[in-house]
């Protein structure tokens, strides 16, 4: 019997989404290396006792290959939500590829909750970031959140 949840794991992925967007920022690597590299060394594999599924494994791809896909819309979108004279380019990377995967499922993935897309980055922000920047990362979503799902805010969903 698995230890951890379906949205454990789907955050699982979500957080290797950032870190493949991450080292593809880093080293110029294209979809195919990334995969191969990820889902060798994490995909499948045990990790803590727990198997990671095939479903966590189309999250993971959904996320990055959707990133770059709209890439042309996702970047400007951030760009404008960030604080003044902060260009994306000019963020960290860790910090870029957070705020692309979380505006990517923003955006485009209008089956997961608004508030769930949100908490899920909020979190894999603070992994990596001290309390001014994850509230950054919280500002931008929410305010993207807002554009993109006003519907959603509207019902309080």
């Amino acid at each position: 019997m698995s230890s951890h949840s379906r949205g454990e794991k789907r955050a699982a992925a979500r957080l290797a989404s950032v870190q493949a967007l991450y080292q593809m920022d880093l080293t110029g690597k294209g979809l195919p290396d990334i995969f191969a590299e990820f889902e060798s060394f994490w995909m499948g594999k045990e990790i803590e006792g727990d198997t990671y599924l095939p479903a966590e494994g189309a999250l993971f791809r959904e996320i990055v290959e959707g990133v770059l896909a709209q890439q042309r819309v996702v970047d400007p979108k951030v760009d404008q939500l960030l604080a003044e004279g902060w260009p994306l380019k000019r963020i960290e990377s860790v910090m870029r590829a957070t705020l692309r995967a979380g505006a990517f499922e923003l955006m485009f993935k209008k089956d997961v909750p608004v508030k769930v897309v949100i908490s899920e980055y909020v979190n894999i922000a603070h992994a990596f970031f001290e309390r001014e920047e994850v509230n950054m990362v919280n500002a931008v979503l929410d305010r993207l959140g807002h554009e993109a799902r006003a519907e959603e805010f509207a019902r309080g969903v």
